[in-house]
Parts: C-alpha cells; structure tokens; sequence
C-alpha cells in the first residue's frame, strides 16, 4: 500500500517568509473555522521570535489534503542556528526551498541546500515575494539552479518543480503567467514531488524510532519527537531507550502525540512513517533511539558542524546581584545551561576551574545571546564575556581558525568606507556586483570570524543604517594575524551611588553616556563612551552643593541627550575581552571584570611584566 505520509522541512534564508507560509498551508488545510480569527506567525511560539521577527526553534504541525496527511517542519533561517536544521533532516523526506524573488539565494539558503542535497531529499523550489519591487524572478531561479550545479546536485534533484507566488497574499503558481489565486497548486505538488517516508518497514511489527527533537508537557514531562522508520506504538507499550553511550533504559509509553494543526492531540497509534511525540522516558536525548526490544540496533543520527565561538557565562558578582532575579546561584545557572545542551545539539557546555563561571560554545554571538536573553525571562542573573573564536592546530602544529563567507549589500556611496572596514578585517574580497536598480553593491568576501565580533556595530554606523550583511562558515585555515580595530573609548565610575543629572551634565561634554539620572551605579560600571580611545575615570553619582550664593545655573536651561540604551546583542558586541555585560530581569548594564580601579592597573601591570619576562 502507498503511504498517506508527505514529511518536508520549510527551509530559506532568514526573513524569507518561511513561516508565513506556515500560516498560508495552515489556512488551506482546514486548521481555521470560517469565523476564527487567524493568529500571523502561528508557530512562531516564543516571545523572542515574535519581537525578532526570526524563527529560533524547529517546529513541526501537519494538514490534511486530498487525503494525505502533510507533516510541516518550519526551520530557523539564521546561520546561527543551523543546528536546528541539521537535526530535522533525518524527520523528513523532501524539502521546501524558499527564495527571495528580489534578493535571490542567500548565505543560509546555501547552507540549508547543501544539508538537504546530502541527505538525498528532493527539493521543491518556491520562488516568493515575486509582488515585490522590482522582483526578479526568473533570475532568482537562474540563481537557485546555479546554486545546485555548484553543490553537487542529482539530475533527479536538479529537475526540481518550480513554483512562484507569494506567502503574504497566499496563492502559488506553477508560472508567472498563470492565474493567482490559492496555495492548491503548492499542496498538490509537494503531493506529487515529494516522497513516501524513506527508509520505512511498515511491514516490521517491532517499533522504532530516531529521536530528532524535544518537546516538554506540563503534565508528562520530555516529549520525544521523530518519525516511526518501522513498526507502532501505542499508549502503555514497553518501549526501549538506547543511549549515545551505549547504555539502555526500559519504559513504558505514557502518551502519544501526534502534531496537527495549531497544537497537539492524543494519537490513539503512532504508524510507520508519521512524525509523532512520545512520552516514556525523562533522560531522553536528541539523537538517540527508541524501540521496541532491548536488542535491536540503533538508528544512526546526522552529524553536526562543530561550534566555533565560545563565551563565558558566570554568575552576577556585581554590587547589585540579587536585587531584580531570583535565579543567582551557581548551581541553579549551572543547571539551566546544562538542560539547554539536552534540547540545543550544538550548543556544549563546559565548567571552569573558576567557580560560578561557564564556557559555553555556540555557532555563533547571537544564538548564545538568545540563550541569555531567554535565561534573563526567566529571572536569572548573569554576566557573560566578550565572545573568542575557537582555535584548533592541525598536525604540523600551525594555529588553524575559523573563516567565513561574508555577503554585504551597501548603498554606493558607502562602498568605500565598507571596503576600508572589510580591509582593517583581513577580509579578502572575492566579488563585487552593482544594481543599477536598487543602487546597491553586493559585495562577498572571505573573512576570518573574529572580525565578525562588533562588525555588525560598525557597518550599521557606517551605512547610517542601511547596511545589510549575511555569513556562512566556511574552513578552517591558517591564523591570519592580529587586526587593528577603532580603539573604543570608556567612561568608568569610581563610585556607588546615584546618578544626578549635575554630575551627567558635565561628563557628557567627554562622551556619549549609557545612563539616565537616578539610575543605581557602582564602581567599575561603564556609563559612557568615550571618542578618543582612552578609559577615564569619573563620578555619575557627584551632586551639586547648595551655597547661599544665587546664580543662574547652565544646568537649570540646558536638556541632557537622553541616554543610548543598549540590546543584549549590542551590547555583547561592545564590550571588551576585560569586560563583561551584567544582565538580570530588568537591566542590561556593562562593566569591567575587575571592578576597583587599583585592581585593575595592579592586574595590568602583573601582564605586562609578564610578557616583559617572556
């Protein structure tokens, strides 16, 4: 018998419009009655998705069409967070490949490509956005099919259907030229195009299954998520759980899970081919197996890219600890980074010989910054550290690190300044294309991630704003020598206290200051950048003493310039490796690792004679 199973990922490069099409293929299987309001960004479910405007975790639902039961896998579109896609390969038979009709394949799209072209998966090609200006359609597919000879396609994947339409007015055509008017031209060729479940016995009796993802329900705790490769389960079944070490734990199925529509629904039978949530065991694991009989073997499980940024992640040691979270102590941070490795394959956790202080390595700053931010809403407090690129040395001994390819599109009249920027980088540029339409220039260089740290800082001031820049890792190469970078200047308090508007009125004559009058300060906090390089100390808490002289004070007519405020990102990006960002609940402040001003010059001083000795 045929199966009545289409399992597909949706991948694309970030703000493709991935899971707006979620919302579109959600609307024409049904999931909405006539008079239901419809939720935008339906499986965008954490608050940090819905205010980036990003997908940070894979998620999964189904439709049904026609008789067929559609299971949807909607992937994060950030390199950062290719993790997530690598993982759901194994869940599904066939792909949808999202692009751009106006920018064409970008640096993810390269990468989420590549992953599927591995795995064997077909691929259905959906150029979107072609109600944009100055869409370009046909060249976005030149593009896209240029992108497959590149990476190594199969004729049979190489003769991919192409679909043009767009997710935000929901219809979809098999050319430009046909009638626009509903997703059913797409549904019926992800029918037609992609695969039964591979890799499937549903003539086994015994059950199997690849865990790919976790899920969590208030009432039975871990949900394994992954597609059946033989055999069913049931509720109250004895199932198996092989571990990555070889060990194995007995349990019995406490509820099965499949994912339709909006949410979840108890599955009276989880059948060969469908992707489905089990709940049996609490030890769980991504990547490791489940089933029937103690000696059955292990499925196995597709290999992930190594990480190639570490941070420090350590408890708030600052003056003000304990005053917006509850969540403070070593212990319970420490247990909160280790549940993240359980449900985050490629984030790695590490303790240090420093206590209450963290490595954590990641693919890159923001997808630990995430991590933070999501950490901060759930009332912890914590300082994390500049982020350092991971080195490794290859058998002769030469110091190899991590390179990336960098895609940015500038206005023309900032060109020349990105290049002067690119170049302070060690980037090597490798093409360079002008639009004479958008008035844009593509420019695609080599670059080593550590001129990553703070670039998207810099070109943002650069371009005013309109820069736009996308990576991909690349190698892993020779170390490429130290970069000179705008040495960032630094107004540092020397005292707790208060901040007075008197105080802030004189120090902003030296810089750009971070902080508003009447916020809490300590020493060793930074309250201000300053242009010309140098750290000077000074006092945001000194208050004005009355005398019985009446002036007219410049104070009492002058404004202060309200204060720039900095995201977590931004921040992360700013600080030096001598520096940390302190973040709780309700405050994101900078400050230096060493907070007394002597301290810190004796710790400089011990450096120096340091590297003097050697």
């Amino acid at each position: 018998m045929h199966s009545k199973f289409r399992n597909l990922a949706i991948i694309a490069h970030v703000d493709h419009g991935k899971t707006t099409l979620v919302d579109r293929l959600l609307s024409a299987g049904g999931a909405y009655r006539k008079n239901q309001a419809v939720t935008e960004r339906a499986m965008d479910s954490m608050d940090l998705e819905r205010e980036k405007g990003i997908t940070i975790k894979a998620k999964n639902t189904s439709i049904q069409w026609k008789g067929y039961t559609v299971n949807i896998v909607d992937t994060p579109g950030h390199a950062d967070f290719g993790g997530e896609v690598e993982r759901v390969m194994k869940m599904v038979d066939g792909a949808l490949l999202l692009v751009d009709a106006f920018e064409g394949p970008q640096a993810q799209t390269r990468f989420v490509l590549k992953k599927a072209l591995q795995q064997g998966l077909k691929v259905v090609i959906v150029i979107n956005k072609i109600d944009r200006p100055n869409a370009n359609p046909k060249a976005a597919l030149d593009k896209v099919l240029e992108l497959f000879l590149e990476l190594g396609a199969t004729e049979e994947q190489f003769d991919a259907p192409v679909l043009y339409g767009s997710a935000k007015d929901g219809y979809f055509a098999e050319s430009l030229d046909a009638p626009r008017v509903d997703c059913a031209p797409l549904l019926d060729k992800i029918i037609e195009y992609i695969p039964e479940p591979a890799n499937v016995d549903t003539d086994a009796a015994d059950f199997k299954m690849l865990v790919s993802n976790i899920d969590w329900d208030n009432y039975v705790g871990r949900v394994a998520i992954g597609k059946i490769t033989s055999g069913s389960v049931r509720k109250g079944d004895t199932v198996w759980l092989m571990k990555g070490d070889g060990s194995k734990f007995q349990g019995k199925v406490l509820r099965c899970f499949e994912y339709s529509k909006l949410g979840t629904e108890d599955s009276a039978e989880g059948v060969a081919g469908n992707i489905v949530g089990v709940a049996a065991f609490e030890n769980v694991d991504i990547g490791e197996t489940i089933c029937a009989r103690e000696d059955m073997t292990p499925l196995p499980f597709v290999a992930i890219d190594p990480p190639t940024v570490s941070m420090e992640i350590s408890i708030n040691d600052g003056p003000l600890a304990g005053r917006d979270g509850k969540n403070v102590t070593s212990r319970v941070v420490g247990e909160r980074l280790k549940r993240e490795m359980r449900t985050n394959i490629s984030i790695k956790v590490e303790d240090t010989d420093r206590a209450g202080v963290f490595n954590i390595f990641a693919r890159g700053a923001m997808q630990i910054a995430v991590l933070v931010e999501t950490m901060r809403r759930e009332n912890y407090e914590v300082c994390v550290s500049r982020p350092k690129v991971l080195m490794h040395k290859d058998e002769n001994g030469r110091l190899l690190e991590p390179f990336e390819t960098l895609y940015v599109e500038a206005p023309e009249d900032c060109v020349g300044a990105v290049m002067k920027m690119l170049s302070a980088r060690k980037a090597q540029i490798e093409e360079m294309e002008a639009s004479e339409i958008s008035k844009r220039t593509h420019i695609t260089a080599r670059m080593p991630t550590r001129g990553l740290i703070g670039f998207e800082l810099e070109l943002m001031n650069t371009t005013s704003g309109h820069g736009v820049f996308s990576h991909l890792f690349r190698e892993y190469a020779p170390y490429c020598g130290e970069f000179a970078t705008n040495p960032s200047g630094r107004l540092v308090s020397i005292e707790n206290g208060v901040s007075t508007r008197f105080a802030l009125l004189i120090l902003e004559e030296r810089g750009r200051l971070f902080v508003e009058p009447q916020e809490e300060i300590y020493a060793g906090q930074i309250v201000g950048y300053e242009p010309k390089g140098i750290e000077m100390l000074v006092n945001p808490c000194r208050e004005k003493h009355l005398t019985n002289i009446r002036m007219s004070y410049k104070e009492q007519t002058v404004v202060l310039t309200p204060a720039e405020k900095f995201s977590l990102e931004r921040a992360i990006e700013f600080i030096e490796t001598d520096e940390l960002v302190e973040v709780t609940p309700h405050n994101i402040r900078m400050r230096k690792r060493i907070l007394d001003a002597n301290a810190r010059n004796r710790a400089v001083h011990r450096e120096m004679k340091k590297l003097a000795d050697a």
